[in-house]
């Protein structure tokens, strides 16, 4: 199978790049580098192309499959900037321009934050508010696949990813999981801030299960109503408070220094939490890394990327 990774030099598709690779597919990695590395997919047997994901549409190659992960994923990035959302759509509509062209499949990287202003725990047919720019472009995202889905029979399956964590977040900075910044901070000596008293949560899944979600979307056919479009959580089902972030970064021998400081944002997420239900039943994904389980070489990890004795 031949397949196109969107953002594989990044956080989450520099891994799936890897799983890939080491399958035996034939990769073809796109990507910017604003938020990656090259380094990520050296030694790898793939072909790299440095662009945006604007350019799919007129990319040469035969696809069986497209991951897009090369979307802006942050929502302080749209703060900063409002027109990242029209280069989310664009880069969107480029993918399944190309999908609809030559029948490929498109497994998109959505995210939770779509469920933000519901009750926990957040399942696929909650409705989405108005919250943030981020939000909007990721929902638009989805529509735009749904709907050319129902006109053009593109087949695709988006991933509402949760809190990812691993390995190789170094390259997104101030943009990456609280529990990696928190434990930058500490292998640092640094203190980390952390807006009200420490009780707010977040659903922490691997890198390492949002791959194997990635590899279920792309072998999904069960498709519902003759559309072929699905909705599918990725997250653990288990959230944790940043106060536990910070005493399991403690019981790795880490000196957490947490101060506590007044909220100033007013739509910020106290808590996130996944119903893995759907994503059981019909994808048949089920985590299987604990936090606990993978931190110790996290940690080791880090110490290593950070030049951390």
């Amino acid at each position: 199978m031949r397949v196109l990774v969107t953002g594989g030099c990044g956080f989450i598709g520099s891994h799936l790049v890897g799983e890939l690779a080491g399958r035996g597919f034939t990769v073809t990695v796109l990507d910017d580098l604003s938020l990656g590395s090259p380094l990520n997919v050296e030694g790898l047997d793939v072909e790299l192309v440095k662009g945006d994901s604007e350019l799919v549409s007129s990319m040469d190659g035969r696809f069986d499959v497209v991951f897009h992960n090369g979307i802006p994923s942050s929502s302080p990035m749209y703060k900063g900037d409002p027109q990242l959302v029209s280069k989310a759509v664009r880069g969107v509509i480029s993918v399944l321009e190309y999908a609809r062209r030559r029948g490929a499949k498109v497994v998109l990287a959505s995210t939770s934050s779509l469920y933000n202003g519901n009750p926990t725990p957040w399942r696929e047919g909650m409705e989405v508010k108005v919250t943030d720019l981020y939000t909007e472009a990721r929902l638009y995202c989805e529509r735009l696949c749904e709907l050319y889905s129902r006109l053009y029979g593109v087949e695709c399956v988006a991933l509402r990813y949760f809190s990812v964590f691993g390995e190789r977040e170094e390259h997104k900075g101030s943009y990456a999981n609280v529990l990696t910044q928190m434990l930058w901070s500490a292998l640092r000596g640094q203190e980390f801030a952390v807006y009200g008293d420490g009780r707010q949560s977040r659903d922490l899944i691997y890198v390492g299960d949002v791959v194997e979600a990635n590899l279920k979307a792309a072998d999904f056919n069960d498709y519902s109503a003759g559309v072929k479009f699905e909705v599918f959580n990725v997250g653990s089902g288990r959230a944790y408070s940043f106060n536990e972030m910070a005493g399991l970064l403690r019981g790795q021998g880490l000196n957490v220094k947490v101060i506590y400081r007044e909220n100033p944002v007013s739509n910020y997420v106290w808590h996130t939490l996944a119903d893995m239900k759907k994503s059981a039943e019909l994808l048949e994904f089920r985590p299987r890394r604990r936090v606990e389980e993978v931190l110790p070489r996290i940690v080791s990890y880090y110490a290593r990327a950070l030049k951390v004795t």
